[in-house]
């Protein structure tokens, strides 16, 4: 995530920068504003580069994770004024390439339209600016229930009718409102599914950061009980150890506090969820990710001993662990749960009409129910949040999934 705002957004916010200080000049501002402008560009991204270079072990601390947003909401707002501002400059030019004779009138009506144009694009900036506070105040709290009815052909009769709930990346090292968190928890618990499913990424980098809502995530109840498994961050690789032990010893730590929550942490092994005689296995890999991802996940040590006619829920932080692995080898795993993605915490959602965010440029699979080759992939969208610290379009999820067989003619 990081190396995008250092090889990316950084660059970029100082060029656009350059380009929309402009603006000034072409409204005759004072030179304060101008000054004061190029004082905000300045000190955003330096700051977030300072956070980050003296940042503790825990990385995400609150002052991290604004300076991120501060910078999100001033490229935002760049963005958009630049892309005002260029359009008239395109038209412009247009003009002056175009046109076959002076304009007499055109050294009156263009500085008032500049003027204009100016306006608006400082005006349309605010737009972006309120739409990330928005996200930063209310968004990031904005928990939505995702139910889906899915049929099978194969499964164990015992269990029509079966409802589980999903939740993913927590991040719990990013919240800090107790009563949000606490009113998130019990809309889980009011799905009143048969189980809890957790798909990774509990915390951001350390396994203290449970510590302040280990009482309200070991309020999750289902009769079947909590399983969970582990995600990337949940490994401790973003953080700067002493020592080997310490890392160890945080694993450690981390795996102790999931077991006194009541959560069951599978790691690359399998259960089974049994009723009327009848069983479903689930299956828990630890992360396996796709490029500089890394890669616990051991399939096929999970799968061992369960029989290939079993029906079979996979939980795998990483989706794209569905497309390289699952989907090729033609493994007979019935529903895939993931997260990973978050949606990118941004986007644009209207059901039946339009699904669309950053996501789509990393990930193919980035949020929702897909089916390929008769398998079916949940990506939940997360439960929390990560460095930018809201969400927008891009909703926190609860997903509930009900099992059914496919009804007979």
């Amino acid at each position: 995530m990081m190396i995008y705002f250092f090889t990316v957004f950084i660059p970029a916010c100082f060029i656009l920068s350059f380009y929309v200080s402009q603006v000034f000049k072409t409204l005759q501002a004072s030179k304060i504003w101008y000054y004061l402008f190029w004082v905000v560009a300045i000190i955003i991204p330096l700051n977030l580069i300072l956070q980050w270079t003296f940042r503790a072990k825990s990385i995400w601390n609150p002052i991290l994770v604004y300076s991120v947003a501060a910078l999100v909401i001033w490229l935002f707002m760049l963005i958009t004024a630049t892309l005002v501002l260029f359009l008239e400059d395109i038209q412009r030019i247009c003009i002056r390439l175009f046109r076959k004779k002076p304009n007499p009138n055109a050294k009156t009506s263009l500085p008032s339209r500049r003027k204009f144009i100016g306006w608006m694009a400082l005006g349309l900036a605010m737009v972006p600016f309120a739409s990330m506070i928005y996200a930063i105040t209310k968004g990031r709290y904005n928990y939505k229930v995702w139910k889906y009815t899915l049929y099978y052909d194969d499964l164990p009769e015992a269990f029509e009718g079966y409802t589980l709930t999903q939740i993913s990346d927590v991040h719990c090292g990013s919240f800090d409102n107790r009563e949000k968190i606490q009113y998130g928890i019990d809309l889980i618990n009011q799905q009143k599914s048969d189980v809890i499913l957790f798909t990774g990424d509990l915390v951001n980098n350390i396994a203290s950061e449970i510590l302040p809502w280990k009482d309200i995530f070991g309020q999750l109840r289902a009769r079947d009980g909590v399983f969970s498994t582990l995600g990337n961050h949940d490994y401790g690789d973003y953080s700067n150890w002493t020592s080997p032990q310490e890392k160890a010893q945080n694993f450690e730590d981390f795996k102790r506090l999931q077991k006194e929550m009541g959560w069951d942490l599978l790691l690359n092994e399998h259960r089974y969820l049994e009723k009327d005689g009848q069983r479903i296995a689930l299956v828990g890999v630890e992360n396996w990710g796709y490029g500089h991802y890394s890669k616990h996940g051991d399939l096929e040590k999970a799968l061992e001993g369960v029989d290939d006619n079993d029906f079979k829920i996979l939980m795998s932080h990483d989706p794209t662990h569905w497309e390289y692995v699952v989907l090729p080898q033609n493994k007979n795993i019935h529903l895939t749960l993931s997260g990973h993605t978050h949606g990118m915490q941004l986007g644009i959602e209207i059901e039946g009409f339009i699904k669309w965010s950053p996501g789509t440029w990393q990930y193919k699979y980035w949020a929702g129910m897909y089916e390929e080759q008769g398998k079916r992939l949940n990506v939940n969208r997360g439960f929390g949040y990560l460095a930018f610290p809201g969400r927008l379009g891009v909703w926190p999820e609860i997903t509930v999934i009900e099992l059914r067989k496919t009804p007979t003619a």
